[in-house]
């Protein structure tokens, strides 16, 4: 059975990429040497990979307690944030990166 491929567009590096359904956003930008901070190492315990979502919101999977928690300690937190490590991507998105 065939993975199915989502396309994930990087702002403001301008930057989209394939990647397989279900995988997280920070580890599509490693795989693809897009630079996104996550100290913790990808384990909803910093709000380093914290992202925006420009469109396709409805692509991801659910925010869950634990990421929402975090969430609200990330600078610049905005209505359509999340945590690059804890949202899985499930069809197109575009993504900032915010700066730091």
């Amino acid at each position: 059975m065939s993975t199915k491929k989502v396309n994930v567009t990087f702002q403001p590096v301008n930057v989209t990429v394939e990647a397989e359904e279900g995988t997280s956003i920070l580890n599509i930008a490693l795989e693809h040497d897009i630079h996104i901070d996550h100290n913790c190492g990808g384990n909803c315990a910093c709000t380093t990979c914290h992202v925006i979502i420009k469109k396709g919101m409805e692509n991801l999977s659910e925010l869950e307690d634990e990421e929402s928690d975090m969430l609200d300690k990330a600078k610049g937190l905005t209505l359509t944030s999340r945590l690059g490590c804890q949202a899985l991507v499930y069809g197109d998105v575009v993504v900032e990166i915010p700066k730091k």
